[in-house]
């Protein structure tokens, strides 16, 4: 696997079509959010990448702020403390959302707070069994940011949405499952092996009818049935012209493999 970029903080690697984005420490400085933000909008852009793996070392994903940076900026100024979320969480979150490709996140540890919001953010998720996971904000007096409020309730239901976020409890990678916020959960040793694997499936996919699919997933979201029909239809209109529609039609016909070039 051949390094794209390595920091401090993040690290970017690159295996053919996937691209494999690295957080490097558990707790979210200024320097690691800006370094993960500029990765994840360059590789969004970058067309020569097809998906996207977001994950963490040792035994942490991400634990959310570092609270020593947070209470230095309280200390600083409590009226500016907060500018980080424009300026960091909500384009993160932005860029694994509207991704015009899959993006992974393979859960190799604790997970909690905005690392949580950032989990949630990816299209499917790979979780060590050995996983925590927690929303933390309200345990510090603060509500939910990194877009938890909506990905949560839509993931496990709103009552149990509001469980989790108002007692802030923790829970396991079992219950993670049962209630549908971990995808695939495997033994933390095979965590990146598992999600290279499920990336590299993806990229050798068609690439263009993920992004539709990624746009009408979220559009639908208390969309009126018109609406959803409506934006599905030109979504399969666009489709209907690429060479990677037109192409597996043929290989269906014929009985053959389709190859799909993301075009």
């Amino acid at each position: 696997m051949a390094d794209e970029s390595t920091s401090d903080v993040v690290s970017v690697s690159r295996e053919g079509a996937v691209a494999t984005v690295t957080l490097l420490r558990p707790a979210l400085t200024s320097e690691l959010k800006t370094g993960l933000r500029d990765a994840l909008e360059r590789l969004s852009a970058d067309e020569a990448v097809r998906a996207v793996v977001l994950t963490g070392t040792g035994r942490a994903f991400c634990v959310g702020q570092d609270l020593a940076e947070h209470a230095d900026a309280l200390r600083a100024d409590p009226a500016t403390a907060f500018a980080t979320i424009d300026e960091h969480y909500n384009p993160i979150v932005t860029a694994l959302a509207t991704m015009p490709k899959p993006v992974v996140a393979a859960v190799n540890g604790t997970c909690v707070g905005a690392g949580l919001g950032f989990a949630l953010a990816c299209d499917l998720r790979v979780t060590a069994d050995t996983a925590k996971f927690g929303t933390a904000f309200t345990g510090i007096g603060l509500t939910c940011d990194s877009g938890l409020s909506a990905t949560l309730a839509r993931a496990v239901g709103a009552a149990r949405a509001s469980e989790l976020v108002l007692l802030g409890e923790t829970f396991t990678a079992a219950q993670a499952a049962e209630w549908g916020i971990a995808g695939r959960v495997v033994p933390a040793d095979q965590v990146a092996s598992t999600a290279a694997e499920l990336a590299a499936r993806l990229a050798a996919g068609p690439t263009l009818a993920y992004a539709e699919a990624k746009r009408a997933l979220a559009a639908s979201w208390g969309a009126p049935l018109p609406e959803v029909l409506r934006l599905e239809g030109e979504a399969q209109a666009r489709l209907g012209l690429t060479d990677d529609h037109r192409g597996a039609v043929e290989a269906f016909l014929s009985k053959s493999k389709p190859v799909f070039q993301g075009a």
